[in-house]
């Protein structure tokens, strides 16, 4: 998997407090936070927890600005300059109050907002953390109470491609779904209006284990088995029309180092988003082979070119077929005698 240099050139943090039988209440920086190593150190733990949470939902802004003021306040931020980051992140900061006193949320946190340089793209991520308390060790050697962040309390999350933003592509928001109400009142603070081609994303899947398969220089009856496997499990996902969840395909389809297939469904030059329902449709080629000319169809399973039930013969261009059934002897005899 391709690394990625992150370089983060904002970053302001806020507290959204809520406590038993009151109303929520907002604690605002007035500046940003100083670049320094904690800042980064918080910046690139931030991106890792959110990249390795599979379940995330993609789209981009909804058109109705006032409904969902986002997009708009970003306008004012980068383009007309009229809105610097601190002004931006209050606003937000507000936004995240009012939607998860709608919602009755329990838990607050601390609201991150940053700008990160990722290899050549900028992008904006919001987050609300979670802090547990733990204990650190003083100078003097003795225990200390203390706070820290908790990452895997990562409560909602979200990412805005910048650049993608500005050149109008049909994904540039990304969130975590979560679980229970997750990521879906994030998504409302976000304003994001899912865009999810399931077909076009199982087929870059459906391509990406071919890829997989090849690359892993698996026995045939191996490859097989790998490719049956994905095709039963994602058929599986279909029918129920639950999400493709990258770490539990892995396991399910190549057990033995599911860490190596997952690295590659997660990888940035894969290009394939999770979440999304795998289209029935699609996964057909994973153990099935269709062509059709101008005076034949065909379509056979992958296994019965390992079998000797279908032989391709390279020299010549032809296709052998074996163990024809009874009915359709008969009929191909009763053609050749007509």
């Amino acid at each position: 998997m391709r690394t990625v240099e992150h370089v983060v050139t904002h970053l302001i943090l806020h507290a959204l407090v809520r406590e038993p039988g009151a109303p929520s209440r907002l604690v605002l920086r007035e500046a940003p936070c100083a670049l320094d190593a904690a800042t980064l150190r918080l910046a690139e733990r931030l991106c890792a927890q959110y990249e390795s949470r599979s379940a995330k939902g993609f789209g981009r802004f909804e058109e109705d600005e006032e409904r969902f003021p986002l997009a708009r306040w970003l306008r004012e931020h980068l383009v007309d300059e009229t809105l610097d980051f601190t002004a931006l992140s209050c606003q937000l900061a507000e936004r995240v109050q009012a939607i998860a006193d709608e919602e009755e949320l329990e838990e607050g946190g601390h609201l991150v907002l940053a700008r990160i340089r990722e290899g050549e793209g900028d992008s904006l991520w919001v987050a609300l953390l979670g802090s547990s308390d733990g204990v650190a060790i003083g100078g003097d050697l003795a225990p200390l109470d203390c706070t820290h962040v908790d990452f895997s309390a990562l409560h909602a999350a979200g990412r805005v491609d910048l650049a993608g933003w500005r050149r109008g592509d049909e994904r540039y928001l990304g969130f975590l779904r979560g679980r229970g109400k997750g990521g879906a009142w994030f998504k409302r603070v976000l304003g994001c209006s899912d865009v999810m081609v399931a077909l076009q994303e199982t087929k870059k899947l459906v391509a990406t284990l071919d890829r997989f398969v090849d690359t892993e220089r698996l026995a045939p009856a191996t490859r097989d088995t790998v490719l049956e496997r994905a095709h039963d499990y994602l058929d599986t996902l279909g029918e129920a029309g639950a999400p493709v969840v990258f770490e539990e395909l892995a396991r399910e389809v190549f057990p033995e180092q599911p860490e190596r297939l997952d690295a590659l469904l997660r990888a940035e030059e894969t290009k394939i988003a999770p979440g999304f329902v795998p289209n029935r449709r699609a996964i057909r080629p994973l153990v099935r082979f269709s062509a059709s000319a101008e005076n034949w169809k065909l379509e056979f399973e992958r296994s019965g070119l390992h079998s000797g039930a279908v032989h391709y013969d390279r020299a010549t261009d032809t296709l052998v077929l074996s163990g024809v059934p009874d009915y359709l002897k008969r009929m191909l005899e009763e053609d050749a005698k007509g």
